[in-house]
């Protein structure tokens, strides 16, 4: 892995919100950890350039809930999950409109979204069929594996 891959990696990685990454290979060992205080180690049987740190991200906001707000009930619905870490996009490209919007209606193998993951673009599909209630992430932010994308009224 050349130097210039492993600072791309480390970017997505600081974008993605995860905490800890470890990948290893017949090649390299890499352990990448945010917030902490051990560096950032690489080891490899090949000569490998020192992974230079990533740059702190932001603390997230805490979100302040209010108390006397109802809960919506989302229990009747579907949850469309991300298969995967990367960015979420809900158009094709900034040009054109949103794969699906609230109030449409989805069937099972209609494209939702696009999750770009290491410079590809991966179509999402829905599982089920029904209406869409609710887009759970904004444009062009990061997701983790199995994070909630949308919520859909089987019976919309």
């Amino acid at each position: 892995m050349k130097a210039k891959e492993i600072q791309d990696l480390i970017d997505f990685i600081s974008n993605s919100g995860l905490a800890e990454v470890k990948i290893e290979t017949d090649e390299f060992k890499l352990s990448i950890k945010k917030h902490s205080e051990a560096p950032i180690r690489v080891e490899s049987t090949v000569a490998a350039a020192p992974a230079p740190a990533p740059a702190p991200s932001p603390a997230p906001a805490a979100a302040a809930a209010s108390s006397s707000e109802p809960k919506e009930d989302t229990s009747k619905y579907v949850e469309i999950k991300s298969p995967m870490i990367g960015t979420f996009y809900r158009t094709p490209n900034p040009d054109t409109d949103p794969f699906v919007s609230v109030g449409d209606s989805v069937t099972k193998g209609q494209t939702v979204c696009i999750i770009e993951a290491m410079k590809l673009f991966n179509e999402i599909e829905s599982e089920v069929s029904g209406k869409i209630v609710k887009v759970l992430v904004e444009n062009s932010q990061p997701v983790e594996y199995d994070q909630p994308l949308f919520l859909v009224d089987p019976a919309g």
